[in-house]
């Protein structure tokens, strides 16, 4: 019996067949004919097996393939393949079909839009803060023409992209001096490395997190230079622990906010202003991690205190370290404040230049900050703050109404309390109340097949799963948003 492989049309007569004119039409020849020898060499393997194409390949015709025209042999491809005679797909239109569906996966944007429908309002893997509408508005200015980003255009000079962002960040702190980088590990290794290069830094092990990927306060410390000094225990650390621990090989002390856990039960803390007071009597200089980067107070939205940059350089921290894009509801950046003396010396730093922000998030930082000018108006615009300052019921309105025109489209959909996270290592273990909508489908292979469906569409629905059941929490779910997620669902749940 001859090899059946034999049967499948050549590249090039495929390329030159009517059906392959749209997709040349439509992509480069090159990328076309990857694609298709890549969909040969999927139906080569198929024949190889022993099995049929049609059952390994093929579970619905493709467009303008008839039952029998487009296999050989057997006459009826799919009864061929069940019985066990490999079918040769001959038809151009096979093909074509196939290698457009590769098309549309090879344009995929990698990075793309997602619908988070999780609840968690900061979730880093869907790229935590979305942007407020000025924030865009003024990438998309710089990003469209030429920009000051290094020139002076009062004095006709050179300038510095460092200067950008730091008056705004200056007058909303109360900061002698301001300093943007591209992340708060990066602007952490900068202040260490320019204040405690060579010596001590004295931290509590009380403050030793881990932050996302896996990354570690005392790596971070390490690569800056500075020599790890543990002060205190897990649970409890006490003032005469610094006090002891402070000598003339001390650079600095390190004072970093449990963002992302908590601690509980028998534990002791030392306050900033009092580890302040201890290292300043020493002429020693204290450093503060904020982590999240809050700049004002959100307590009466219901969340516990949490210090923001204003209250540490109050207590009187050197400098200050925080994200732009966690709490601050910025893009991805690392803000130092403080001390004008440590600021100076670390834009001159060759490490700030490894660090530096690019144009597009400087833009997007400035117009974010400029916001806090009005603190209604950023609790209004800004979507991070606007996500966790929707009340219990005000989600609960807005459930039931996307419920309703659920079933204007045929699928009922189940209302359940349920609780939302803040997420970005901001707030541990706090829940904040909201309303869940379960839609009422019975899709094929169930919960876990409905949940991997809305993932895979356009936009993906990244949801939870409940119980056993697919869980929405529009918390997260931008207004503009929910014709999408409704077309979503319905196409997911057929």
């Amino acid at each position: 019996m001859s090899d059946p492989r034999r049967g499948i049309p050549a590249v090039d007569r495929l390329l030159a067949s009517e059906a392959f004119a749209p997709l040349l039409a439509r992509a480069p020849r090159t990328l076309v004919r990857d694609a298709l020898q890549a969909v040969q060499r999927e139906v080569r393997e198929a024949l190889g097996t022993g099995m049929g194409v049609l059952s390994s390949m093929v579970d619905e015709p493709a467009p303008g393939v008839g039952d029998a025209g487009g296999y050989e042999p057997g006459g009826h491809g799919a009864e061929a393949a069940v019985a066990g005679a490999p079918a040769v797909p001959r038809d151009p239109a096979w093909f074509a079909a196939r290698v457009a569906e590769r098309l549309d996966r090879l344009e995929r944007p990698s990075l793309r839009p997602v619908i988070n429908a999780t609840g968690v309002v900061l979730h880093t893997n869907l790229g935590r803060a979305p942007l407020a509408d000025a924030a865009i508005a003024a990438i998309a200015r710089v990003a469209r023409s030429y920009s000051n980003l290094e020139y002076d255009v009062a004095a006709g000079v050179r300038g510095s992209r460092y200067d950008h962002c730091a008056a705004l960040l200056r007058e909303l702190t109360g900061a002698e001096a301001a300093l943007v980088v591209n992340n708060n590990a990066a602007a952490v290794v900068l202040a260490l490395n320019t204040i405690a290069e060579g010596r001590e830094a004295v931290v509590s092990r009380g403050e030793l997190v881990e932050i996302g990927g896996s990354f570690r306060i005392p790596e971070i410390m390490e690569r800056s230079g500075a020599r790890l000094r543990e002060v205190g225990a897990t649970n409890r650390t006490h003032r005469g622990d610094y006090e002891r621990a402070l000598s003339e090989a001390t650079g600095a002390v390190l004072k970093v906010h449990r963002s992302n856990f908590r601690i509980v039960g028998f534990t002791a803390d030392v306050p900033l202003a009092e580890v302040v007071e201890i290292a300043h009597a020493r002429g020693i200089p204290v450093l503060s991690d904020l982590g999240s980067g809050l700049l004002f107070d959100l307590t009466d939205l219901g969340l516990p205190p949490e210090p923001t940059a204003t209250a540490a350089l109050r207590a009187g921290a050197d400098v200050v370290t925080m994200s732009g894009d966690k709490l601050l509801g910025g893009p991805q950046a690392g803000i130092l404040l403080g001390r004008r003396e440590w600021i100076d010396r670390m834009r001159k730093n060759p490490l700030c230049r490894a660090f530096r922000v690019d144009k597009l998030t400087l833009a997007a930082l400035e117009a974010t900050l400029a916001l806090y000018r009005d603190p209604g108006r950023a609790r209004r615009e800004i979507p991070v703050l606007r996500m966790l300052g929707w009340t219990v019921e005000e989600l609960g309105d807005r459930a039931r109404a996307f419920a309703e025109r659920l079933r204007t489209q045929g699928i009922e959909a189940e209302l359940r309390e349920g609780s939302s996270a803040v997420g970005g290592g901001a707030y541990p273990g706090v829940e904040l109340p909201t309303v869940l909508v379960l839609p009422v489908v019975t899709p094929r292979g169930g919960a876990t097949a409905f949940e991997r469906r809305l993932r895979d569409g356009d936009p993906a629905v990244i949801a939870r799963l409940v119980d056993g059941a697919v869980a929405l929490d529009l918390r997260t779910v931008l207004p503009g948003e929910e014709e999408a997620l409704l077309r979503r669902i319905a196409d997911a749940s057929d």
